[in-house]
C-alpha cells in the first residue's frame, strides 16, 4: 500500500509539473500538436513534464492556413419577397457544404423580415457572405475574426498531459493489492478521466467554431426598418439618451395637450360666455338708494338741585 501511495503521489506531482510546463509552452506548439504527441500517453508518469517541454516551433511562424481562426459575420439585405430570398440564402449555405442553424421570421401588414443563422465551412465564409449580399439591396455588413490558435494549442498540450495522467492511474490501479488502495485509486482515476473529458469537450467546441463559421443573414421586406445597433457608453451616449428621452416626453406632452384642446374649446367657450353674460347683467342692474339714518332724539335729563346748608 505504501508503495502504491508513493507512486500515485509521484505521478500526480509529475503530471502537475507537466501541466505547468505545457501551459507555458502551449503557444510554442504547432497546429498539429495533438497528433504530434501520441507518445505522451505512453510516457511514464514521472517523465510527462519532460515530454511536454520539448522544443516547438513558435506560433508566430505559423502560416495563415495553420492558424485556428473563428469567423463570424452578419449581413442585412432588403428584398421584395422575404420568403423567396430566405429560401435562396439557405440554398447558398447548403450548397457550400453548410446548414441552417436557426430560422426566425415575422410577417404582418406593415413589415416582414427573416433572421437566419447559417453555418458554413470556414474556407467558404467570404463567398457565402458575398452571395447573400447580392440577394437584394445590401444595407449592412459586419465581419469579425477571432484568432484562437494559442488557446487550441494549449488545449492540445493539456489533453496530452491529462491522457498520460489517466494511463498512469490505470497502471497503478492494476497493481492495487488491497481494498483501500483500490478505492483510493478508483476515485483518483475517475477524477482524472472527468478532467480529460472536460478538456476534450472544450477542444471539440473550439474545433466546431473554427471549422464552421456562423453567418447571420437578416432579410428585410420593403417596409421593414433596419435594426438599430446598441448605443455605446460614455458621455455622448448619455447626452444622446437624455435628449431622446426629453424629446419623447415633450412629444407625449404635446399629444396630451392636443387631445385636451377640443374639449377645452367645446366646454370652455360656452362657460366663458355664460360668465360674461352674468357679469353684464349684474353691471346693468340698478343698485338700491342709500338713505342716511335718522338722528337720534335728544332727551333732557333733570339737573339735580343742591340741598340748603343747615343753620349754625
Amino acid at each position: 500500500m505504501l508503495t502504491l501511495t508513493a507512486a500515485l503521489a509521484l505521478a500526480g506531482c509529475g503530471s502537475d509539473a507537466g501541466d505547468h510546463a505545457s501551459s507555458g509552452t502551449a503557444a510554442d506548439a504547432p497546429a498539429g500538436a495533438e497528433q504530434a504527441q501520441p507518445g505522451a500517453a505512453e510516457a511514464p508518469a514521472g517523465g510527462v513534464g519532460e515530454a511536454d517541454t520539448s522544443a516547438k516551433e513558435p506560433t508566430t511562424e505559423l502560416g495563415v492556413n495553420q492558424r485556428a481562426i473563428v469567423y463570424t459575420g452578419s449581413v442585412t439585405v432588403r428584398v421584395d419577397d422575404v420568403d423567396a430570398a430566405a429560401a435562396r440564402a439557405v440554398g447558398i449555405a447548403t450548397g457550400a457544404g453548410g446548414f441552417l442553424g436557426g430560422d426566425n421570421r415575422s410577417s404582418d401588414e406593415s413589415r416582414s423580415e427573416a433572421t437566419l443563422q447559417l453555418r458554413v465551412p470556414a474556407d467558404r465564409f467570404a463567398t457565402v457572405v458575398d452571395e447573400i449580399a447580392r440577394l437584394g439591396e445590401q444595407l449592412r455588413r459586419d465581419i469579425k475574426t477571432d484568432d484562437v490558435t494559442e488557446e487550441s494549442l494549449d488545449l492540445d498540450a493539456r489533453i496530452a498531459t491529462q491522457k498520460a495522467r489517466v494511463e498512469s492511474g490505470r497502471r497503478l490501479l492494476a497493481q492495487a493489492n488491497s481494498l483501500s488502495d483500490l478505492v483510493m485509486l478508483e476515485g483518483e482515476l475517475a477524477k482524472r478521466e472527468a478532467d480529460l473529458a472536460s478538456l476534450e469537450a472544450k477542444k471539440r467546441r473550439l474545433a466546431d467554431l473554427t471549422a464552421l463559421s456562423t453567418i447571420t443573414a437578416v432579410i428585410l421586406g420593403p417596409n421593414a426598418q433596419v435594426p438599430e445597433d446598441e448605443p455605446a457608453g460614455g458621455f455622448l451616449a448619455g447626452l444622446e439618451g437624455g435628449w431622446t428621452a426629453f424629446v419623447a416626453s415633450l412629444r407625449v406632452l404635446l399629444t396630451v395637450l392636443g387631445a385636451l384642446l377640443p374639449w377645452a374649446i367645446g366646454l370652455g367657450l360656452p362657460l366663458f360666455g355664460v360668465l360674461w353674460l352674468v357679469r353684464r347683467f349684474r353691471a346693468r342692474r340698478p343698485l338700491p338708494a342709500l338713505t342716511a339714518p335718522a338722528p337720534a332724539a335728544r332727551v333732557n335729563l333733570p339737573v339735580p338741585t343742591q340741598a340748603p346748608a343747615p343753620p349754625d
